[in-house]
């Protein structure tokens, strides 16, 4: 699953590819609001974010798409 992270007055976002379920992010992220500290994420390479939820804009979940290559069929 992809996942992108706003910080504020950054104008490029994080993105990262994980292994999580929605649930999973939701969970951690909601515990990191409730007290005020880090959201902590891990990608699926074992690289991780630590982002103080102060400064966080968004936080937004995507599916991942299979990129396509050459000349598609409509």
């Amino acid at each position: 699953m992809e996942l992108h992270i706003g910080i504020q007055n950054i104008a490029r976002e994080l993105t990262y590819d994980v292994d999580m379920s929605p649930e999973e992010v939701e969970n951690a992220l909601a515990a990191a609001v409730a007290d005020g500290g880090i959201f902590r994420v891990e990608d699926s390479k074992g690289r991780r974010a630590f982002v103080p939820v102060s400064t966080l804009a968004y936080v937004s979940l995507g599916e991942d798409e299979p990129r396509r290559v050459g000349f598609g069929h409509a």
